[in-house]
C-alpha cells in the first residue's frame, strides 16, 4: 500500500503540472510569444528636428536593438499635434502601430463638441517617458533684454506683440494664455505645426517670441536668440542665469509630460514586450544624453502608472477647460 502510495503521488503531480502548463499556455498572451515579427510603426505627430522628434528618434533606434524589429518613425505633424492621435484610432490593436501620446491629446476631447474620442478608454498606454522644458525666447536683436521689458512692451503695445507655439490648444498655448491673464497682458498668438516651424519664422523676423519647447535651444547657443524664462521648477542646467516663471513671481510650472499609447485594445503581453524594451532605451546612456541636450526631464511610468496618469491628467483637463471656458469650436 505505502509503495502504491508512493507511485500514484508522482504521477498525480505529474498530471497536475501537466494541466498547469496547458493552462498557462492558454492564460499567455499568444500574440507575445512571436512578438514582434516584423517592423514597428512610431508615429510622431511634429515635424522632424525638434526635442520630442529626437528623444523619440534615439528611442526607437535603441529598442530596435531590444526587439530585433526596426522601429520605423513616420512624422505627421499638424492638426495641433493630434493626427497621430487619430491615426490610432483606425489601428489594428497588434501592437505594430504607436504614437507619441501628450496632453494635447488628453485635453482634446473637452476643448470641442465634435466627435472625437475618449482620453483614456480609446488608447492602450505603454510607457511614461519624459517631458519639455519650455521657455520663451526673442530675437538677440530685440530691444527686450528680460522678462522685465517683454511685459513692459507688451503693455504699451496691448494685442501687437506675437508669440507662436506648436499649435491651438497646446500645453504651452493654454499656458502662455494663462500667464497673459495673470500678469494682465494682451499678445497676439501665432499658431504652427510644431516648435521648429516657429524658430524658422522667428530667424525671418516674421514672429516677436516663441512660447514654446526647446527647439530654439541651438539659436540661444549660437547668440541669435535670447532665452527670457524657463517653465520648469527648477533652472535649466544649460541656462543657470536664466529665471524660472516662479523666479518671476509666476507660481507655474509646465514640463507637459508625455508617453507612448497604442491603439485600444491591445495584448497585455505585447505591451509588456514594448514596455520593457522601451524603458531599458529610455533609461540607456544614450537617450539620457539626447535628454540632457535638450533639457527634458525623466518622468517615467510603467504601464499601470501611465494609465493612472492619464485617468488624473484627464480630470484635470476637462476641470481646466471648464473653468477657462475654453473651446476650439468655431
Amino acid at each position: 500500500m505505502v509503495t502504491g502510495s508512493n507511485r500514484a503521488w508522482p504521477r498525480r503531480g505529474a498530471l497536475a503540472l501537466a494541466a498547469g502548463m496547458a493552462a498557462g499556455a492558454l492564460a499567455r498572451p499568444a500574440l507575445a510569444q512571436g512578438f514582434p515579427s516584423r517592423q514597428i510603426r512610431l508615429m510622431i505627430p511634429w515635424p522632424p528636428g525638434g526635442s520630442a522628434d529626437a528623444q523619440l528618434r534615439s528611442l526607437a533606434d535603441l529598442a530596435t536593438r531590444t526587439l530585433g524589429q526596426p522601429i520605423v518613425i513616420e512624422n505627421r505633424s499638424g492638426a495641433r499635434g493630434l493626427l497621430a492621435a487619430q491615426a490610432l484610432l483606425q489601428a489594428a490593436p497588434d501592437g505594430y502601430t504607436l504614437a507619441q501620446h501628450h496632453l494635447s491629446v488628453i485635453r482634446h476631447p473637452f476643448l470641442t463638441k465634435a466627435k472625437s474620442w475618449h482620453p483614456v478608454e480609446d488608447f492602450t498606454p505603454v510607457i511614461g517617458l519624459t517631458g519639455w522644458l519650455f521657455g520663451v525666447v526673442v530675437r538677440a536683436d530685440s530691444p527686450i533684454k528680460s522678462w522685465a521689458d517683454y511685459v513692459a512692451a507688451a503693455k504699451a503695445r496691448p494685442g501687437m506683440m506675437t508669440y507662436s507655439t506648436s499649435g491651438i490648444g497646446t500645453t504651452n498655448h493654454l499656458a502662455m494664455e494663462d500667464i497673459c491673464t495673470r500678469l494682465g497682458i494682451q499678445l497676439t498668438h501665432v499658431p504652427f505645426r510644431g516648435s521648429t516651424e516657429g524658430v524658422t519664422a522667428m530667424l525671418g523676423g516674421q514672429i516677436d517670441s516663441i512660447a514654446d519647447s526647446s527647439a530654439w535651444v541651438p539659436q540661444v547657443e549660437a547668440g541669435q536668440f535670447r532665452l527670457l524664462c524657463v517653465w520648469s521648477p527648477e533652472r535649466a542646467k544649460r541656462f543657470p542665469d536664466v529665471p524660472t516663471l516662479r523666479d518671476l513671481g509666476i507660481d507655474l510650472a509646465v514640463t507637459s509630460p508625455y508617453g507612448i499609447a497604442g491603439p485600444k485594445g491591445m495584448d497585455p503581453g505585447v505591451v509588456r514586450v514594448l514596455h520593457d524594451a522601451l524603458k531599458a532605451a529610455l533609461l540607456s546612456p544614450e537617450n539620457t544624453a539626447i535628454r540632457e541636450k535638450w533639457d527634458m526631464p525623466l518622468n517615467y511610468l510603467d504601464t499601470e502608472a501611465y494609465r493612472d496618469f492619464t485617468v488624473r491628467r484627464a480630470a484635470y483637463e476637462k476641470e481646466m477647460v471648464t473653468r477657462l471656458n475654453l473651446s476650439i469650436d468655431s
